[in-house]
């Protein structure tokens, strides 16, 4: 049997070096490069990402107006089989970084989109199972967006706080086991 192989492309949103929402990315892309996809990791540390005008120019001319990062981060998404989002969790809900990104691939709303599949990899100092509830029903609506589109899997991973606390935690196993079976 021939595996299909898929193009990924995995934003990982923290600013913060070590990142644990970061390292729990690293695993799921190692997980789906073992299984022989096209992996893109993209970091928005480093990326000049401003917030949406909501002028929807982009609407009529298929990318934002805004000359910043966002325009290629969003071509990337929009040539991927798989989006995989990692993003800690802030006041129970998605970094802003994420936010601000979905808010600018606004463009895409009228586009061709390959992606199916989308995951969510979050982080968080509380540990509560219901704390990543808000952010991916943040996700969710962008998600919506695209009817062919599904949210395929989540993963959370509860009481890390410092940056690399989640060295060592069983969670890291479990992003890799998601990304080896995409």
């Amino acid at each position: 049997m021939t595996m299909l192989k898929k193009n990924v492309v995995v934003i990982s949103t923290s600013l913060r070096p070590g990142s644990n929402s970061d390292i729990l990315s690293d695993k799921f892309a190692a997980g789906a490069m073992d299984a022989g996809h096209n992996v893109t990791k993209i970091t928005l540390a480093g990326k000049d990402i401003k917030f949406c005008r909501g002028c929807l120019i982009c609407q009529n001319i298929g990318h934002c107006s805004i000359p910043d990062d966002a325009n290629a981060i969003m071509e990337k998404v929009l040539e991927s089989d798989v989006v995989v989002w990692a993003t800690p969790i802030y006041y129970y809900e998605m970094s802003g970084q994420m936010k601000t990104l979905i808010d600018r691939m606004n463009a895409m709303y009228c586009l061709d989109y390959r992606f199916r599949d989308v995951y969510l990899l979050t982080t968080a100092a509380e540990d509560a199972p219901s704390t990543p509830q808000r952010a991916e029903t943040g996700l969710m609506g962008w998600i919506d967006c695209f009817p062919e589109s599904r949210l395929a899997g989540t993963l959370f991973c509860g009481g890390v706080s410092a940056a690399r606390d989640i060295t060592g935690n069983a969670k890291l196993a479990e992003a890799y086991s998601m990304g080896l079976n995409i």
